[in-house]
């Protein structure tokens, strides 16, 4: 019999496994995961009664503390209450849905658009609900894993090619038989590198072998193109790209994600994708909140501004420490240290001196890629950054 982590002997085969589990262990003995914070206010957390600064957030643009949109999600409380109270096809859709639908497809230069309560449930329905049994998905083998459940649950084959590589692409695209179906799936800015998606190339051969394409744009919405409007804008390939879906929890400052795209495309989601069919609809409030947040975005520039000024400090900082950024070209930042040892060293480092960071390794990130995880917003002061400056130079100097 094996023993739990409460000494508790059991037969049960599957107890044993989580009790067994490598991961699982590594995790309780480094405990860099899951941590509480006690209040939060802009970009500082408080954390074990210790202030912190906020450098791991994906609140980009800062408006989740924004007056405006925390009035809108106080007033959608007050007039609809607390929930939907169930799924869009049925009982639980309302006219704020709507709103912010059309809000968001104008603004992304679409037809159509449907918001859900999750951004892994938008990801994941905007491969599942098109790509099915006989298909073949050709994915960058370092997409999102709400993407790769998407892909999964359609039971289409899946073809990977080398990340961010066209020629890869290409090579392995020209060995499918020509009359299969194919999908691409790729994200606009892949979060755990701040690597920007090759597009256009990746948009010239999907096009030559056929393929319709999807774009987790998830951190490119709000942070590049024309006032924030994503990848596919920042390449002028509005009109290229067949499905684009992201999260609103990100820089629009809510919870849940959304699927855009023409009005064929949404309406068959709708009638064929069963995550959206029978999951409940985002609650009012954060469906408010989403509303302001993309007015703000389109009203007051600075904050994309902001965002980009102090990306330019922070990664010049980065550099003259000579850390290692994965070439990363947006406000998600990694700090690649190469083992998990020295990458935990790091995080805890910076934790002492007031930083709160993510740390992620294998097989989050590829093997020997093991990493510190930040991000920069336009929260972040000049003070700030230069604190975070010192807290890096400390941390260097512990990880060796």
């Amino acid at each position: 019999m094996a023993l739990s982590l409460f000494g508790k002997p059991t037969r049960n085969p599957v107890l044993k496994r989580c009790q067994d589990d490598v991961l699982t262990k590594t995790r309780l003995r480094y405990a860099p995961y899951y941590h509480a914070m006690e209040a939060q206010q802009g970009n500082r957390v408080r954390l074990k009664g210790r202030d912190l600064i906020m450098l791991a957030s994906n609140d980009y643009l800062g408006l989740s503390f924004h007056p405006k949109v925390i009035e809108a999600g106080r007033a959608a409380l007050l007039q609809w209450g607390t929930s939907s109270t169930g799924a869009r096809t049925a009982n639980g859709s309302r006219a704020y849905h709507l709103e912010l639908e059309e809000k968001l497809a104008a603004f992304l230069g679409r037809e159509a658009c449907h918001v859900h309560a999750a951004g892994y449930l938008s990801c994941l329905s905007s491969v599942a609900a098109f790509a099915q049994k006989g298909d073949i998905v050709l994915a960058d083998k370092n997409i999102h894993s709400c993407l790769w459940d998407g892909i999964r649950l359609s039971t289409a084959a899946i073809e990977r090619f080398s990340h961010n590589n066209p020629a890869d692409l290409r090579a392995v695209a020209s060995a499918l038989p020509d009359a299969t179906p194919k999908l691409m799936v790729v994200e606009g800015v892949y979060s755990m590198e701040g690597h920007i998606c090759r597009l256009p190339e990746l948009v010239e051969i999907a096009e030559e072998f056929a393929c319709f394409n999807v774009l987790d744009d998830a951190h490119g919405f709000g942070v590049l193109g024309r006032g924030g409007r994503g990848t596919a804008d920042h390449f002028g390939l509005n009109d290229k790209i067949d499905v684009i879906c992201g999260s609103l929890s990100k820089s629009l400052a809510s919870t849940g994600g959304f699927v855009a795209g023409s009005r064929d495309v949404i309406e068959y989601m709708r009638t064929h994708g069963k995550h959206t069919i029978f999951s409940a609809a985002l609650s009012p409030a954060q469906t408010a909140v989403a509303t302001a947040a993309l007015d703000v975005l389109q009203t007051e520039p600075w904050h994309l501004e902001r965002l980009w000024a102090n990306t330019r400090k922070y990664k010049a900082m980065l550099k003259s420490l000579g850390l290692d950024t994965w070439e990363s070209e947006t406000p998600a930042v990694p700090i690649v240290l190469g083992e998990m040892e020295r990458a935990y060293s790091f995080w805890k480092a910076l934790l002492e001196k007031g930083v709160f960071t993510v740390m992620s390794v294998a097989p989050a990130v590829p093997p020997g890629k093991d990493l510190i995880r930040t991000a920069i917003s336009a929260l972040h002061t000049d003070e700030q950054i230069d604190r975070i400056g010192e807290a890096m130079a400390y941390a260097l100097k512990k990880s060796r």
